[in-house]
């Protein structure tokens, strides 16, 4: 290993980084995170502060679980690789597919398919839902409908479905037949409405015009995020999921939930779908599946889907998709353990609890700070805080300011994460009312910064 001199004289020099501009980040390194414990990462300098993005919304069970850690090294000796296409499988993956359909047997799902992370899972869901309906003789429906603001991964298929323009305009064109209704974003909106059950009503209102603008027969699917994370913590109306779920049922479009944030316990429910009252025909979920000890995902199947599959006899049924790491034995033993692990601590009900307690926390903060436009979170632990320069013109907080504020919130003890001009959390699930206090001293101080 490199002493500490020189990876920091290397750092950024030959690795390009995602999310970030190459030649930018060799001019201002990045944070090199070295250990981490808990809800804690300490960098290489020493200094050590609580996590409060969770990785990247995904260390749902910290950093320090020795259960799904032994999983993983037992398994590296015992089988470390083999193939799960047609023909191989492994006992790992039998038992977690079963404790995967299991652990969302409430949400209506029945069968499940192994990728390597969201962005997998979500283009397996996509062209799935294609060939689901070409199965049933409606090879027309080819369209898939999403919402703005909402996070999809980055691959073509993802990245075409995605509503934020950063991760679509330098790769264009992207997948023909991909619409955007507006999303359920209450402090910026084209209806100018702040109302979020309104606002609802409205967005389902554009979606009946749009699909019947592209005529239904010609779309295969719709994709949302329970609660949009990466667009800036959006927490919909608790009508609106129902409400597009309900139009796409009448009109015979697949509703797939995208569930690679949400999932597993972060709304304070065990799926976002769930937390809203809603049973979708297909779930991505990957993230909080393995705590991300190991880069896993899966998109989920209800009977619907199923069934047209298995009873084809036509051979069309046949998937001909997939990745060299589906099912991969390491990642399904991570997967049996981190499940049991989830359940054993009831992550669902400390995130509902802590996540309260980190919204009441940022409210707060709203009434001593007018940079603070806007406040969003309360459902679980993703909570998110939109900077402004002018409130009452809801003027986008500069950047430079930004990261000054984000800098000093590290610099007093804590962790958080840029995403446009938010300040975006989603800390482990394991948090305690210590650490959300923790949180909220070192957010005071980052933004005394401003």
């Amino acid at each position: 290993m490199k002493d500490i001199a020189d990876l920091k004289a290397m750092n950024a020099q030959q690795l390009w980084h995602p999310m970030g501009h190459p030649g930018e980040l060799q001019k201002n390194a990045p944070v090199i995170i070295d250990t981490a414990e808990g809800v804690t990462i300490t960098d290489i300098d020493g200094h050590t502060v609580v996590d409060a993005v969770g990785g990247l919304w995904c260390a749902n069970l910290g950093y320090s679980n020795d259960v799904v850690k032994q999983a993983i090294a037992d398994q590296l000796f015992k089988l470390p690789y083999y193939s799960a296409f047609a023909g191989t499988t492994n006992p790992q993956a039998i038992q977690a597919a079963d404790a995967m359909v299991n652990f969302f047997k409430d949400d209506g799902m029945a069968r499940v398919f192994f990728t390597s992370g969201g962005s997998d899972s979500v283009d397996t869901a996509l062209r799935l839902a294609r060939q689901y309906h070409r199965l049933r003789g409606q090879p027309g429906r080819t369209k898939f409908i999403s919402l703005k603001k909402g996070y999809h991964g980055t691959h073509f298929g993802g990245a075409s479905v995605n509503g934020n323009n950063r991760f679509r305009i330098g790769y264009e064109p992207l997948l023909p037949g991909c619409f955007h209704l507006p999303s359920p974003y209450a402090y910026r909106n084209p209806f100018n409405e702040s109302d979020p059950a309104t606002l609802a009503q409205l967005i389902a209102q554009a979606m009946e015009d749009e699909i019947t603008f592209q005529d239904p027969s010609t779309i295969a699917a719709f994709i949302m995020e329970p609660i949009q994370g990466a667009g800036g913590v959006i927490v919909p109306d608790a009508s609106l999921m129902g409400l597009l779920k309900d139009i796409c049922d009448r009109h015979g479009i697949l509703f797939i939930a995208d569930e690679v944030i949400c999932g597993f316990g972060r709304t304070g429910a065990w799926s976002g779908s769930r937390h809203w009252g809603v049973q979708p025909d297909m779930m991505t979920v990957a993230k909080g599946v393995t705590s991300a000890y190991f880069p896993v995902g899966a998109c989920l199947f209800n009977d619907k889907i199923a069934d047209v599959f298995e009873s084809d006899q036509s051979g069309e049924g046949s998937i001909w998709h997939g990745y060299t790491y589906s099912a991969h034995p390491v990642g399904m033993a991570a997967v049996n353990a981190c499940l049991s692990e989830t359940v054993k601590a009831d992550l669902k009900t400390n995130a509902a609890a802590r996540g309260d307690q980190l919204f009441a926390g940022v409210t707060q903060l709203m009434a001593e700070f007018d940079i603070i436009g806007d406040v969003r979170g309360g459902h679980g632990l993703m909570t998110g805080i939109e900077l402004v320069s002018d409130r009452g013109t809801k003027t986008p907080m500069d950047m430079a300011t930004i990261k000054r504020i984000h800098r000093a919130t590290y610099d007093a003890g804590t962790m958080v994460r840029i995403g446009g001009n938010n300040l975006l959390m989603s800390p482990p699930l394991i948090l305690t009312e210590a650490d959300v206090d923790r949180i909220l001293t070192c957010l005071r101080t980052g933004l005394g910064q401003a």
